[in-house]
């Protein structure tokens, strides 16, 4: 009866389990063999941040920690030089071996806010371990495995060659080495989401080929950004970083749509479906108040319930009574890019650090999403003085108060944009 509730339990919230009568059997053998299963995720290194997105399967993964399972993370440090082609239409750019390195440690400290990282409940592992010594022989033994026409299968794959865009050989190999982490790791059960199907399914494939038992795949939704559209994605910018501030996570999950509200509900939190009805029932809840719900139970669960109570109150300060935040950010500008105390507005918004240069700058003007001192600016060519610490404000949440800071460098004869 245990097993069927954990059985049951494991389900709840997972897009597909090939095969769900396999995961049963998997539990009752180790639960009578007296060990845990060996829940395997893998992870590339390609950015230095993890969202929400990620965390869907992150909480999936400490799910079975807290059966009494073991989590195997493998960072691919090794296949992140490669670049998963799942859902790109273009080749990935290579990234260099100081980039994984980078992004592999922020990931560590990142999954750590989810899962339960005692050495007892979690084994890391880095795919360079088996993939770094493998032989031209050895690449060889693995690529007879697949066929092309079954590589072909993959969606991806069949778009970019519908659409004439060129598929390289190295990309083939992908599958195959995620594929191989499952064999070397003895991998029990893969967890990703729904657009890993692929690749974790060769895992099954290769680990019969080396007489282990397959792997049972399960794989999670793919949630959608705040923008409500499309898949979360820090390059599409609709997205809550793990690492982001309470009041960020916060004001974001905010300005998410009222239909996203099911979806994150189910996918971003540990409340009871019961709750979830109640609070999707506009007759019952108003949907501001289930947002704010949804929104503090995000931020509790990576920072703590007293940064939720705190970002929910900065924020109705900020937008339902129209203040502005208490703690505003110090901008020191350098005096030497003033001219007679004043400076270019677009050179202002790029040296705050609120636009990358001054074109973005320029576009944010344009859309009219700047105010300065309290009033929106309409006219991108501009100069402003910095007397009194003005506020600098992008859109809702990026602000700043800005002041001259004399640097000992001498006044610029001209700083205009």
């Amino acid at each position: 009866m245990v097993l069927e509730s954990h059985w049951r339990r494991l389900l709840e919230g997972a897009e597909h389990v090939y095969a769900a009568e396999e995961l049963r059997a998997r539990l009752g053998a180790a639960a009578a063999a007296g060990r845990p299963l060996r829940v395997k995720l893998g992870m590339d290194p390609t950015a230095p941040d993890l969202h929400l997105g990620h965390a869907v399967v992150l909480r999936k993964l400490r799910q079975f920690q807290d059966l009494g399972h073991r989590a195997v993370l493998i960072i691919g440090d090794f296949t992140a030089r490669i670049g998963d082609p799942t859902g790109k239409t273009k080749t990935r750019p290579r990234l260099s071996d100081q980039q994984v390195e980078e992004n592999a440690r922020t990931y560590f400290a990142q999954a750590g806010k989810i899962l339960d990282t005692r050495p007892e409940k979690m084994e890391i592992r880095r795919n360079s371990e088996w993939l770094a010594k493998m032989t031209f022989a050895d690449a060889l033994r693995l690529a007879e495995q697949m066929t092309v026409a079954r590589m072909l299968e993959r969606d991806t794959f069949q778009e970019r060659h519908r659409a004439g865009e060129p598929i390289y050989i190295h990309e083939f190999m992908y599958p195959l080495m995620q594929g191989w982490d499952s064999v070397m790791v003895q991998a029990d059960v893969e967890l990703g989401g729904t657009d890993q199907t692929f690749n974790n399914l060769v895992g099954r494939d290769l680990q019969l080929a080396q007489n282990q038992p397959p792997q049972i795949v399960m794989t999670m939704p793919l949630l959608l950004g705040t923008d409500g559209q499309r898949k979360m994605s820090k390059s599409l910018g609709n997205y809550i970083g793990v690492a982001d501030s309470p009041a960020e996570q916060f004001g974001k999950a905010m300005s998410i749509p009222d239909a996203l509200m099911a979806q994150w509900f189910r996918l971003c939190t540990p409340l009871p479906e019961e709750r979830i009805g109640v609070l999707l029932d506009p007759a019952r809840v108003h949907p501001r108040q289930a947002k704010e719900v949804l929104g503090r139970a995000i931020v509790e669960q990576f920072h703590s319930a007293a940064a939720a109570a705190a970002a929910a109150e900065e924020f109705r300060r900020r937008f339902s009574e129209g203040q502005l935040p208490a703690d505003i950010p110090l901008c020191p500008i350098p005096a030497a890019l003033l001219q007679n105390g004043r400076i270019g507005l677009l050179t202002l918004i790029k040296q705050a650090g609120l636009a990358p240069s001054t074109s973005e700058a320029r576009r944010l003007v344009e859309s009219g999403a700047v105010r300065f001192a309290g009033e929106k600016i309409s006219h991108w060519n501009q100069s402003v003085s910095l007397e009194n610490q003005p506020i600098l404000q992008i859109g809702k949440r990026r602000l700043c108060r800005v002041q001259a800071e004399n640097t000992g460098a001498p006044t610029r004869p001209n700083a205009g944009v």
